[in-house]
């Protein structure tokens, strides 16, 4: 398990130099107020993303206090994409947490290199639900198997580690290759205009006019 050190601190003490702000909540536990390298957490979120738990170990001599955390939530400044700010979440280790997982595609599909076909990602995360230990960082999908136009990748294809349920429709499709001359054939269609559907309606719009000029008519 990656781990991360922290800092505790007071609420209105200014941050040290090369640190960011951060809470850390959860079942059981007070907010605290800390601080954490900004190098650092760059690098752990890079690894693990939100859906990884990590070790948040604190640097107090009177404390020494570790804590199994998933990355809740994080601030970027809006120019450099630098993290300002950061939450942590101390789940109950023995209770299921449901996280989004980001979906990564390996290989290249023979459907392509082969047949020219285009490889179309339909789904790029999952939604899956697990203890927090359990709890993968992506979920890698092999997609050497799509060899023809009618391969499929589907949900219920997806590897998981015991103990993750991926919560979507198990045959809804991930990924597949398409042949390219159906994209350039819908791409080229006219498109058809119910002509006979357009005249009915403006018909019955004029004839709902000329009704209404003979009511204002009559009342006069």
């Amino acid at each position: 398990m990656i781990s991360l050190s922290f800092k505790s601190r007071e609420k209105n003490n200014e941050t040290s130099e090369g640190f960011i702000l951060g809470i850390l909540y959860g079942p059981g536990i007070n907010n605290i107020i800390l601080e954490v390298e900004s190098k650092g957490i760059e690098k752990v979120y890079k690894e693990t993303g939100g859906s990884s738990l990590i070790s948040l170990e604190s640097t107090n001599q009177s404390e020494k206090n570790k804590y199994k955390v998933l990355i809740h939530d994080i601030q970027r400044d809006h120019l450099n994409g630098k993290i300002t700010h950061v939450d942590f979440y101390q789940p109950n280790l023995k209770e299921e947490v449901e996280v989004t997982i980001p979906l990564v595609f390996e290989g290249e599909p023979p459907a392509v290199k082969e047949l020219g076909g285009t490889f179309v990602k339909n789904i790029l995360e999952v939604d899956v639900r697990a203890l927090p230990e359990k709890l993968p960082h992506d979920i890698k999908v092999n997609v050497e198997g799509l060899k023809t136009f009618e391969d499929v990748i589907l949900i219920k294809d997806l590897k998981v580690y015991e103990g993750v349920e991926i919560l979507k429709d198990p045959e809804e499709t991930v990924a597949l290759v398409t042949p390219i001359q159906d994209i350039e054939e819908d791409l080229e269609k006219p498109i058809d205009e119910d002509v006979e559907s357009i005249e009915k309606v403006e018909t019955k719009k004029e004839k709902e006019e000329d009704n209404e000029e003979e009511k204002e008519e009559k009342k006069e």
